[in-house]
């Protein structure tokens, strides 16, 4: 269940019956009672306008301290078909002015979770050199800056991951990139299918590039794998446009260590291309397991209620 079920039907009547479900199968999993709950603690697009209620976004910059002053906590089964209090973390924005327009639309970006995965960042690997840039990749490519005083100071997004699955489901493409009866090379990465999606972006254009698997599989009769490293390749290189944008927020490209979290193949990209094209000489590290990036977000939430004097009050 999830926001996109709000989309979908024009209510989050489902989502709220999902939830409560959801809810009450993993409390009886846990050998736990509703009553046993003190609490939950949310963050991400359920603070949203399609989720269960619509937490204001804070202002960049904004740290740990900021966020854990800016919760809502409400019970109220009217929004949530349980008598338990939600603590709602609320996401984060750029700054703009209010007489902004389409003329500053580069500048404006914000934020829903993410704020939390960098809470969760901070407070899990205390020693990180700051500052840095943490790009989250999933079913967006978000660079989040965190300047050294530990606060996030603004966003800058992309639609990758959502473009990258549309490709595959929605258009003729979607062929051309299915598995099939190839069996995959152990750790498969290909450098010269990797530059040459590279070479393809920077001189066809991303929207042509878009079409080569299609050619590839038609008159190269080349593996389904082989395109689909070739897609993903493309779709990292354009990701790689938005470092244009760093100055326009004042982010500091040649002082920044990077972390890349989310799908190995996507962090191995975008490592490679940071790297060798983007002449990045500081730090990147990379976060792909799935434990350790869902932990980020369970370790950020549990900083911020206990730095807003939450779970102390519960103890």
């Amino acid at each position: 269940i999830g926001v996109r079920d709000t989309v979908l039907h024009g209510s989050n009547e489902i989502l709220k019956s999902g939830l409560k479900k959801l809810m009450e199968e993993t409390v009886l999993a846990s050998n736990l009672k509703i009553q046993d709950i003190k609490f939950a603690i949310t963050f991400g697009m359920i603070t949203s306008e399609i989720g269960l209620i619509e937490i204001p976004h804070r202002w960049v910059p904004v740290g740990i301290d900021g966020l854990a002053k800016n919760i809502q906590v409400v019970q109220d089964q009217d929004i949530f078909q349980l008598n338990i209090p939600l603590i709602f973390i609320p996401g984060v924005k750029n700054l703009f002015t209010e007489d902004s327009t389409h003329e500053d639309i580069r500048k404006i970006d914000f934020m829903r979770g993410e704020e939390t995965q960098a809470a969760g960042l901070l407070h899990t690997y205390p020693n990180l050199k700051l500052p840095l840039t943490m790009v989250i990749l999933s079913s967006h490519t978000k660079y989040v800056h965190i300047n050294s005083q530990k606060q996030i100071a603004g966003s800058l997004t992309n639609l990758s991951g959502q473009v990258y699955n549309a490709i595959k489901k929605e258009t003729s493409i979607g062929k051309s990139l299915t598995p099939n009866n190839d069996a995959v090379p152990p750790d498969y990465f290909d450098l010269k299918v990797v530059e040459s999606a590279y070479d393809a972006i920077e001189h066809a254009g991303f929207l042509r590039t878009l079409l080569m698997p299609r050619f590839m599989e038609v008159l190269l009769k080349n593996s389904w794998y082989e395109r689909d490293l070739f897609m993903d390749a493309a779709i990292s290189c354009e990701d790689l446009k938005v470092l244009q944008e760093f100055s326009l927020l004042n982010f500091s490209l040649s002082d920044s260590n990077f972390i890349l979290i989310g799908h190995q193949r996507r962090c191995r990209l975008l490592k490679y291309f940071l790297a060798k094209h983007c002449d990045i000489q500081n730090e990147i590290q990379t976060i792909y397991k799935k434990e350790e990036i869902d932990q980020l977000g369970i370790n950020g939430a549990i900083s911020i209620a206990e730095a807003a004097g939450y779970l102390k009050k519960m103890q």
